[in-house]
C-alpha cells in the first residue's frame, strides 16, 4: 500500500512538473522570475518604466510573471495587430482584478460573451451612435461655453482685486466640463460642487489603487488564503466610500420612482425593473461610463495644453486657423471641427503621445495562442503597451516631440484602425466612445484656444511632464498657466 501510494505521489508529482515545464517552454523571453514572486521585486511604481527597460532588452514582446501570473507584454504595432485583430477572438476576455472589477458585471471588466454585447449595444444606440452624439451637442456646446465664463471671471475678479496676475490650474476647468457634460448625459444634471471633488477624489484613489496591488493579489493559492484571514482595509474603506457617495448622488432615495430619475441612468432602471439588468451590473455600468468618460478625456486634453504652453508655435498656427475658419464674432461649435484641420491633428497627437491608459487594458488567453513566434498559454494575461507603441521610432519621425504637422502629412485613424497608434485600442474591445470623446477633446481645446492665449507663469521654466504611477496616466504636477483673453471673448457678456 505503502508503495503504491509513493508511486502514485511520484507520478503525480512528475505529471506537474512535466505540464509547467511544457506551459513555461516556448513563452516570449523577459527577466528571470524569482521563486513564487515573479519578478514583482523589480517592478518600479510605473509598472510601465520596467515594461520600456525590459523591451529595449528583450524586444518587442516580453515575459513578465506577477508572482504565479504570467503576463504578457507587446510594444509593437505588428504585435498589436496579431492581438487585436488576428488572435481577437482568443484574446477578448478580461483579466480581472479583484480589487476593482468585482464580478465583471459590467462592460469594461466583462469577458467577450453575450452579456457584453448586450451592455456594448445598449450604450452605443443610446450614447455613442452618430445621432446620439448629434441630439446631444448643443448640451457639449453649453457646457463648453460655462467652462470659458468661467475662467473668464476669474481673470475679471484677479483684475479687479489689482492684483497681479494668477496663473489657473488648467485642469480645475477641465476636469469640470468633462465630467459636468457626461453627468448630464447619464443622470441628467450636474454634481453639486462638493460632490463633483468626491467624485474627483474617489476616482483618483481607485487608479492608484488599481495600479498597485499586493503581494497577495498575484500569488494564486496566497490570494485564496488571505481573503479568509487577511483584511484590505484600504480597499473596503474605499469601496465603501464609493458605494456610499454613488447612493446619494445617483442613485438618491431607494423609493424614487423610476420616472423621476433623468439621462441614461432612467433607462438602466426600466431595464432593472423588467428584469433585464441586475442591480450590480447598473451600477457597474453607470460607474463605467462615469469614470471612463470623464476621467480620460480630461487627462488628454491636459496633457495636450501641457505641450501646447511648451510649444508656442503650435499654439499660434492652432489659433490663426481658429480665426480664419470660426472668427471673433462667436464661440467655436462642434459643426465646426471638420473644417479645423490642425485642430484635429492637435487632438491626434496629444492621444499619440500621451494616451490616457498607456497600458490597454489587460486581456486574458482564453486558450493558447501564438504571438510574434512565441507561446502565449490559455489563463495567461496580455497587455499592449499603448504608449510605447506611439512612440516606436520605427513608426514616427522624432516620436518625443509634439509635432502635431505629421498628421497633416498623412491621413491617419486613431480610432482603432491604424496599429500605430491606438489610444481607444482595436478590435471586439475597442472603446465605444472614441468619436464622442474626439469631439470633445476638440470642442474644449478650441474653445481655450480661441478665447485665450496660454503661457508659463514663469518664462522660461520647464514644465513638469511626470505622470501618476496607476491605470490612469494622469499628470503628476497639475499644469498651470497664465491665461491672456482673445477677440472671441467679447461675445461672453461682461456682467458674470
Amino acid at each position: 500500500m505503502v508503495l503504491y501510494v509513493i508511486s502514485l505521489v511520484s507520478i503525480i508529482i512528475a505529471t506537474i512538473m512535466l505540464y509547467q515545464r511544457w506551459w513555461r517552454s516556448n513563452i516570449p523571453p523577459g527577466p528571470k522570475p524569482r521563486f513564487l514572486i515573479g519578478n514583482l521585486h523589480q517592478m518600479k511604481p510605473h509598472w510601465t518604466h520596467s515594461f520600456i527597460e525590459w523591451s529595449k532588452t528583450y524586444g518587442p514582446i516580453i515575459s513578465v510573471w506577477m508572482g504565479t501570473q504570467l503576463i504578457v507584454v507587446v510594444s509593437s504595432s505588428d504585435l498589436a495587430r496579431q492581438v487585436l485583430r488576428d488572435k481577437d477572438h482568443q484574446l477578448s476576455n478580461r483579466q480581472r482584478i479583484a480589487r476593482m472589477t468585482q464580478s465583471g458585471n459590467d462592460l469594461v471588466w466583462s469577458d467577450y460573451s453575450p452579456h457584453y454585447v448586450k451592455l456594448r449595444k445598449l450604450c452605443t444606440l443610446e450614447l455613442f451612435s452618430l445621432k446620439s452624439i448629434e441630439n446631444f451637442r448643443s448640451l457639449r456646446e453649453m457646457e463648453v461655453r460655462s467652462m470659458v465664463e468661467s475662467i473668464l471671471k476669474d481673470l475679471m475678479i484677479d483684475s479687479s482685486n489689482d492684483q497681479t496676475r494668477k496663473p489657473l490650474v488648467v485642469r480645475k476647468y477641465v476636469a469640470k466640463v468633462v465630467l459636468n457634460t457626461i453627468s448630464r448625459l447619464m443622470i441628467g444634471k450636474e454634481f453639486e460642487s462638493e460632490e463633483g471633488k468626491e467624485f474627483k477624489s474617489i476616482v483618483e484613489k481607485e487608479h492608484l489603487l488599481s495600479g498597485s496591488g499586493t503581494f497577495f493579489d498575484h500569488v494564486w493559492w496566497l490570494k485564496w488564503l488571505s481573503s479568509w484571514f487577511i483584511s484590505d482595509k484600504e480597499f473596503l474603506a474605499h469601496k465603501e466610500r464609493r458605494t456610499k457617495w454613488f447612493r446619494g448622488a445617483i442613485m438618491e432615495e431607494e423609493d424614487v420612482a423610476v420616472e423621476d430619475h433623468n439621462g441614461f441612468v432612467r433607462n438602466l432602471l426600466v431595464l432593472k425593473e423588467k428584469k433585464e439588468l441586475s442591480e450590480e451590473t447598473v451600477h457597474g455600468l453607470i460607474w463605467n461610463m462615469l469614470t471612463a468618460g470623464s476621467d480620460t478625456t480630461a487627462v488628454v486634453i491636459e496633457w495636450a495644453m501641457a505641450e501646447m504652453i511648451k510649444c508656442p508655435d503650435v499654439q499660434e498656427k492652432a489659433q490663426q486657423e481658429l480665426d480664419s475658419v470660426v472668427g471673433s464674432e462667436r464661440l467655436m461649435s462642434e459643426s465646426d471641427i471638420p473644417k479645423l484641420h490642425y485642430l484635429q491633428c492637435v487632438v491626434k497627437e496629444a492621444l499619440r503621445l500621451h494616451p490616457s491608459t498607456p497600458l490597454m487594458l489587460p486581456h486574458k488567453a482564453s486558450e493558447t495562442v501564438w504571438l510574434g513566434g512565441y507561446k502565449v498559454p490559455k489563463g495567461a494575461t496580455v497587455y499592449v503597451h499603448v504608449k510605447e507603441i506611439g512612440r516606436d521610432p520605427v513608426n514616427w519621425r522624432d516620436p518625443e516631440e509634439f509635432r502635431p504637422e505629421r498628421f497633416l502629412q498623412e491621413e491617419t485613424d486613431v480610432k482603432g484602425r491604424d496599429f500605430r497608434v491606438l489610444p481607444f485600442g482595436s478590435g471586439r474591445r475597442v472603446c465605444p466612445a472614441a468619436q464622442l470623446s474626439m469631439n470633445l477633446m476638440a470642442l474644449v481645446m478650441g474653445n481655450l484656444l480661441q478665447c485665450f492665449s496660454w503661457s508659463s507663469p514663469v518664462p522660461g521654466e520647464r514644465i513638469d511632464m511626470s505622470e501618476n504611477p496607476g491605470l490612469l496616466c494622469s499628470m503628476k504636477t497639475p499644469v498651470q498657466a497664465l491665461a491672456s483673453p482673445r477677440a472671441a471673448t467679447r461675445v461672453i457678456p461682461y456682467n458674470l
